[in-house]
């Protein structure tokens, strides 16, 4: 009981101050009532679990005085005023200036409960999205960039610590959606080169004849429509990353030309003779064998060997089954921050069903589960929307439309043009939804 949270209600009036005390109780809320805006002061402090109620006529200090106080002790704190009819507009005042609502004298026990109640429920996901900022903004080390207790994670995070401060090209191998690019970014910084810039390409996302001004660079004039100098990602990430992903899809001639310029450390924009120093560390990513590649897509084993001085292979989740309820319960912490929301209790059936999935989409997937879960929908998106618990209308459509883009933007990483074909809307709409939505391609970018 003592850790349940507390209705603070100040009231002069013995009788006022019981009645309402009593109806609170009733309804299931633990209340400290008090006389005074002085002796209520005491109860309150940073970090306050509950609502304050205060009349705002009081013998001293006034319920608007200890508004303030409250305000500048924590601003979070729901203060619901109590006031006579003739000071409506003083209340509305009040609100604007930080109090959560009013109520009218006389009031009904089923107003006052309705009104703390939605109070108290505002401080609680309030003072838990506190808590999981906190948690999250000491997740700084790699245990937490690359979650899990699994043997293989934690060779996983050795060798890339053990790694990162070298300046070894390496090669990152796994299936789609196990957190291949994350683990470049780990490379990238745990290493000495974290004042450089990580440069990633998905060497799958666009056409060959933009490749090679992509990654060299070109001049004026070096093809019709290049007007101005281009700085190549090779040269942007200098003193940091450069990250390949999908290599296994690179074109064979584009292929030799990254050979000649791991192998030389020089390289040259489109349109130029002057060769430049190649100052970046390369991890490149694939979700193939490229010793053993699909005819449909050859790869140079010289290039290969090249690329993988050092080889890290992220395992399927299927795997590492163990790492499930540790990933999950990270995923769902940044899912309530985003949606603002609480963190929903899971009970053994839901996370035994989950640990005994083959995961397909490996982690990825399992983050879109844990987002479906966070708001309201079920865990898999086959299911029928209308399990959403019962919202509005407006809300369900709003979370509907949010889940479906976040899915199609996962399902594509975070390529626009891609997504808005998935979703068969125009890509100016697509953008213009994201931005109401607050959502971004980069957060869907492979991990």
């Amino acid at each position: 009981m003592l850790d349940d949270p507390l209705i603070l209600f100040v009231e002069d009036d013995a009788a006022v101050r019981l009645g309402s005390t009593q109806a609170l109780q009733l309804a299931g809320f633990r209340v400290r009532a008090v006389g005074t805006a002085e002796q209520s002061i005491p109860h309150i402090a940073p970090g306050f679990r509950g609502v304050v109620v205060t009349d705002v006529k009081l013998p001293g200090k006034s319920g608007l005085q200890l508004l303030e106080h409250i305000q500048r002790i924590d601003s979070g704190i729901p203060v619901i005023l109590v006031t006579g009819h003739g000071d409506i507009s003083m209340a509305v005042h009040a609100m604007r200036n930080g109090a959560y609502d009013f109520v009218e004298k006389p009031f009904s026990s089923e107003q006052l409960t309705e009104v703390v109640g939605r109070a108290l429920e505002k401080r609680q996901l309030s003072l838990e999205v506190d808590v999981l900022r906190g948690k999250l903004a000491n997740f700084e080390s790699i245990e937490a960039k690359i979650v899990g207790r699994s043997n293989a994670i934690i060779e996983l995070r050795r060798a890339i610590l053990n790694v990162a401060s070298t300046p070894a090209d390496v090669l990152i191998t796994g299936e789609t959606g196990t957190g291949k690019e994350l683990v470049a970014r780990c490379l990238h910084d745990f290493s000495n080169r974290t004042a450089g810039a990580f440069a990633a390409i998905n060497c799958g996302g666009m056409p060959e004849s933009l490749f090679e001004s992509e990654v060299f660079g070109h001049e004026v004039g070096a093809f019709t429509g290049a007007t101005k100098r281009r700085v190549g990602k090779i040269e942007h990430a200098a003193g940091g990353t450069l990250f390949l992903d999908e290599i296994e899809t690179m074109p064979m001639n584009l292929q030799v030309k990254l050979l000649r310029t791991l192998q030389e450390r020089q390289f040259e924009r489109l349109g130029a003779n002057d060769l430049h120093a190649m100052d970046c560390r390369v991890v490149a990513a694939t979700k193939t064998d490229l010793l053993h590649p699909p005819k449909e897509q050859p790869f140079r084993n010289d290039l290969y060997y090249r690329l993988s001085v050092v080889v890290l292979n992220v395992p399927p989740l299927r795997e590492r089954r163990e790492d499930i309820p540790m990933l999950l319960s990270h995923f769902m912490m940044q899912a309530a921050l985003r949606y603002e929301r609480p963190v929903p209790e899971l009970g053994s059936k839901v996370m035994h069903d989950l640990t005994s999935r083959s995961w397909p989409g490996n982690v990825r997937e399992l983050r879109n589960v844990a987002d479906r879960l966070v708001i309201g929908m079920p865990a898999d998106s086959e299911q029928n929307s209308a399990n959403v618990p019962a919202t509005t209308l407006d809300e369900q459509l709003h979370y509907l439309e949010q889940f479906l883009i976040k899915e199609a933007l996962a399902a594509t990483e975070g390529h626009a043009a891609s997504a808005s074909e998935r979703l068969g809307i125009p890509k100016k709409t697509l953008y213009d939804k994201m931005k109401r939505l607050g959502l971004s391609p980069q957060d869907f970018k492979a991990e």
